[in-house]
């Protein structure tokens, strides 16, 4: 499929130049690429209200506020924390309610909490 975008395409005034913009989809790989991240990871079982456990502590932490604030993570967050899943943010970040606060974490620094019932 192509898709010609109105914006880049010269309207005939003389000394400008024409672009147009084509989107293709080529091969499986860019169809791979296409698909959500939750569906290529280990943390697609999640949910909001999932209880989830912190195994790494990230480097860098950044608060879940309308206005975020990114700071350096000097033992806030600690591997072992639990919390629950607030939302879904893009690219595998979620944010987590932890105890201290609500703060967005990379999906590669905690994991689903089996809880035993």
């Amino acid at each position: 499929m192509r898709y010609l975008n109105p914006r880049y395409v010269s309207r005939g005034i003389s000394g400008q130049s024409a672009m147009i913009a084509r989107c293709e989809l080529k091969d499986s790989a860019a169809e791979d690429h296409c698909r959500p991240s939750s569906d290529r990871n280990s943390n697609s079982g999640l949910k909001i209200g999932s209880p989830v456990i912190v195994t790494e502590a990230p480097r860098m932490i950044k608060t879940a506020a309308s206005i975020p604030c990114l700071r350096v993570n000097s033992g806030l967050v600690k591997p072992g924390d639990v919390g629950r899943i607030v939302s879904r943010k893009p690219m595998d970040v979620w944010a987590v309610r932890l105890t201290i606060g609500t703060y967005l974490i990379d999906g590669k620094y905690f994991k689903p909490l089996e809880l035993d019932e």
